[in-house]
């Protein structure tokens, strides 16, 4: 017999951690909502088409393929099996993928339903992805994405509305202190037209991406095995290894940059983000510009954010940017769209081990009915259903069992309150009402009872 088990980067949730991820998403929902997005589904698998070539060489490589069914090899020559080439062998046994993230498949929608789309759609997405990963903390083969875009529109304003979406969303949820990493892909584009390197941006920003986890070395050597050159490299550097304040970063770029009309277009764009936001405050957030984020995904041709909470070893929690033509790949060119995601997963990991999920989470039953047997049956189901009726969530042990094993189950569960009704109980019309918390029982009428389980 084979143990069971699932497959690595995948999870089973709980009830109680269900409890805390529908805490998350609906949250994230609301802010969505107040912030005047619309909700939407698209399907969890897509042609492979609409996926490839929308996240870089090594964004196609963790892409989950599906096999076609029947005779898969039919399409397939021997010579490719031969030579082992899976860039031809892949597409002709799997037409169809799983999702890899949820903006091209809201391009692609956007395209096939222009018509019937009022500009700016503002829409929200909050479904899973699936990425054929290595699995380690914080990374998973299957996760929610909480997205929200702003497509049909180029005004910087949708950046800052993104940026406090951020920052309303992620205080709601009680992160005391986090950064909003924000840079723009024109700067980037800049540097790799200074430093002669234009031809080779995707492979720059590629590695830059990289920077925090092997570091300059690390992204040197990448660099090298790619084919830059020494002068390429010094070029290149003294952009990446600044520090100072925003004003500061800013001003170093404008002086490096002032011979690249794209580079000069980026840092004014995100000059003006900078400083509207900063006018309208945050909460618990901080905007900060970090000239090293470069976001590998190929279709960012503008501003791009990364969030990364405080007093936690996590990457970042949340992500995207601007993308002018991503909907032109679908035959719907010229139209620019920004969007940003919640990871979902990473922050229920901040908030579990930085113990901010209120107490509450997870209380469904609120009030656990006693089974004394079948004299009193028929009097506490109409009870129960009468509780059920006016929203009090409400169960009744199935079992005539002993009093300290309900009163265990009630425990066990959490279930704040207990219900006892027995044979006297019925006689005198009241209940014995038990807060397990305080041990304290009260005796009152039915009537007080559904005012006193309403409010408790």
């Amino acid at each position: 017999m084979n143990q069971a088990s699932i497959p690595k980067g995948t999870r089973d949730f709980s009830p109680r951690e269900m409890a805390r991820r529908q805490y998350i998403f609906g949250l994230l929902r609301r802010y969505f909502e107040i912030f005047g997005f619309e909700a939407l589904e698209t399907p969890s698998m897509e042609n492979l088409s609409t996926l490839t070539g929308k996240y870089g060489d090594e964004g196609d490589q963790l892409i989950f393929k599906i096999l076609n069914s029947g005779d898969f090899l039919k399409k397939v020559d021997n010579e490719w099996i031969a030579n082992k080439d899976l860039k031809k062998i892949a597409p002709a046994i799997c037409e169809k993928a799983l999702r890899y993230d949820l903006t091209v498949p809201f391009a692609r929608y956007v395209a096939m339903n222009k018509n019937e789309i009022t500009f700016p759609f503002r829409r929200y997405q909050i479904q899973p992805v699936w990425r054929a990963d290595r699995p380690q903390k914080g990374r998973y083969r299957e996760f929610y994405q909480c997205d929200a875009d702003i497509i049909g529109s180029e005004s910087l304003v949708s950046e800052i509305e993104l940026i406090q979406l951020f920052d309303k969303a992620l205080s709601e949820l009680g992160l005391p202190s986090f950064t909003i990493k924000i840079n723009n892909r024109k700067i980037l584009a800049g540097i790799a037209e200074v430093a002669g390197i234009s031809d080779k941006m995707t492979d720059m920003t590629v590695a830059i991406d990289k920077l925090d986890k092997i570091g300059w070395d690390g992204v040197e050597k990448e660099l090298k095995e790619r084919g830059f050159s020494e002068a390429n490299l010094t070029s290149i550097k003294s952009f990446f290894t600044s520090e100072g304040t925003n004003e500061s970063r800013l001003a170093m770029l404008r002086s490096g940059l002032s011979a690249s009309e794209i580079g000069i277009k980026g840092i004014d764009e995100i000059e003006y983000v900078l400083n509207e936001s900063a006018k309208i405050g945050f909460l618990n957030g901080q905007l900060e510009l970090d000239i090293t984020l470069a976001r590998g995904l190929n279709y960012y041709t503008g501003a791009i954010f990364e969030v990364k909470a405080h007093g936690i070893a996590m990457g970042s929690i949340c992500g995207g940017g601007r993308y002018d033509d991503l909907t032109g790949i679908f035959g719907l060119p010229g139209v620019s769209g920004i969007g940003i995601s919640f990871g979902a997963d990473r922050i229920y990991d901040v908030l579990e081990e930085l113990n901010l999920f209120p107490d509450e989470i997870g209380q469904t039953t609120r009030a656990l009915i006693v089974n004394f047997g079948e004299n009193e049956s028929s009097y506490c189901l109409k009870l129960l259903f009468e509780l059920r009726k006016r929203g009090i969530a409400s169960e009744y042990y199935p079992e005539a069992a002993k009093l300290k094993k309900q009163m265990k189950f009630a425990d066990d569960k959490k279930i704040p309150f207990v219900v006892m009704i027995g044979a006297d109980e019925i006689q005198s019309g009241k209940t014995c009402l038990r807060n397990m918390k305080t041990g304290d029982q009260v005796q009152c009428a039915e009537e007080e009872l559904f005012d006193l389980l309403s409010t408790s």
